[in-house]
């Protein structure tokens, strides 16, 4: 159902059982997948190509020009959204122009109100961006990631998959895998144990995440020496193998501030 109170320009791609609330507006070079539902008031601009099973909410902005002092205006820009994604209310969404695919949003995720992602962000998949989050231009959430409410993400920042950021946090570097941070400055408080149980990993898994772990935040070791010890102490697995890649393919550092009550 398109209403006729909806703008739908002329050249837009609307896939099968599509509703279009009235006073929404699409854009000519948009593409909507199948058992979308767009709301009142929310705006899809060009460049953006949108997969199947969305929900966008009211007063959503998807494909916004970039809010950076280098854009010039006119310039193509590019939003990708792949299936089943929850895009609540006031939600801005920066079209990206730095990096191939322009701002990526994955499958399965949970934007809530007044999220803003900025441009070339990329978001994989199954995350949840809390209330008044702020993801900077080009910074990376990996999947099954919490970012929690009213959290900051300077530029470039990533956070691991399986990782929890809380509430208020402002984070400038890294936020390695599988971990918990909270506080300002944001600090380590621990292994995320019970995201990783709920999702099937066993105690093993668990147990060498947490060791791999002691060694960066508990031993007197430079990052160095730290991904050195983690290679020769515990054994090799995807996940270990995740944290030492991450964490060497740093451009700006992880958090390595670590709470007093761990």
């Amino acid at each position: 159902m398109i209403s006729q109170l909806a703008h739908v320009e002329p050249g837009a791609q609307i896939g099968q059982n599509v509703d279009i609330f009235p006073f929404a507006y699409v854009q000519k070079d948009v593409v909507i997948g199948d058992n979308c539902v767009i709301m009142p008031h929310a705006s899809i601009l060009n460049g953006t190509r949108m997969g199947n099973n969305n929900r966008i909410f009211q007063n959503v902005v998807i494909g916004a020009m970039p809010q950076a002092t280098r854009f010039q205006e006119g310039t193509p820009v590019t939003v990708t959204i792949g299936d089943n994604n929850v895009i609540r209310e006031n939600v801005v969404i920066a079209g990206g122009y730095q990096r191939d695919g322009g701002t990526c949003i994955g499958n399965d995720n949970h934007l809530m109100d007044k999220v803003h992602i900025s441009h070339d962000v990329q978001i994989k998949n199954r995350c949840t961006i809390g209330i008044n989050s702020i993801l900077s231009s080009r910074s990376e959430v990996d999947s099954n990631s919490i970012v929690a409410n009213s959290v900051i993400l300077q530029v470039d920042v990533r956070v691991g998959r399986y990782s929890l950021v809380e509430s208020g946090c402002r984070v400038p570097k890294d936020i390695p895998p599988y971990i918990i941070i909270g506080g300002n400055p944001a600090l380590f408080h621990g292994v995320n144990e019970r995201i990783l149980q709920r999702t099937g990993s066993d105690k093993e898994t668990i147990h060498s995440i947490a060791n791999a772990y002691r060694i960066v935040y508990m031993g007197n070791f430079s990052i160095e020496d730290a991904i050195y010890q983690i290679k020769d102490q515990i054994e090799k697995t995807d996940e270990i193998e995740y944290i030492t890649n991450f964490i060497e393919s740093s451009k700006h550092g992880i958090v390595r501030q670590m709470s007093s009550n761990d």
